[in-house]
């Protein structure tokens, strides 16, 4: 399925570029017929949310391999279209670099960069020397 901005996503089973639709179930790619016939032969269809939910609380990963509602903050953040639309201009942007120092001028991209940093690094752990 083409995004927001018309990018192409490749198809989950031959890798295809411009894949045109989305399995209702997981969400993946596929750009034909046979492309969807033979991938719902291995699909795995996505939890649902209250699922999903149920077992972060449990500690299990969902298929991604991160742990559902492990953020409610980022979770939030990434409810704001102004943004999704930045984090989208940043993706397909050629010269990223100078994109991202323009970017982190936003005080909305820096709560979002420092969010993503919490979750990579806890901020309990930077002042614990290891033993």
């Amino acid at each position: 399925m083409a995004g927001a901005a018309g990018r192409a996503w490749p198809c989950a089973v031959c890798r295809a570029a411009g894949a045109k639709y989305r399995c209702p179930r997981c969400a993946a790619a596929y750009c034909s017929v046979p492309c969807c016939k033979t991938h719902k032969e291995t699909c795995t269809p996505e939890p649902k949310r209250e699922q999903g939910r149920a077992a972060a609380g449990q500690g299990e990963p969902n298929r991604a391999g991160h742990f559902a509602g492990e953020s409610e903050e980022l979770q939030g953040l990434l409810l704001n279209p102004h943004l999704r639309q930045l984090l989208l201009t940043l993706d397909q942007a050629e010269d990223k670099s100078s994109l991202m120092k323009k970017h982190m001028q936003e005080p909305l991209f820096v709560e979002f960069a420092d969010c993503c940093l919490r979750i990579v690094e806890p901020l309990e752990k930077e002042n614990i020397i290891p033993e």
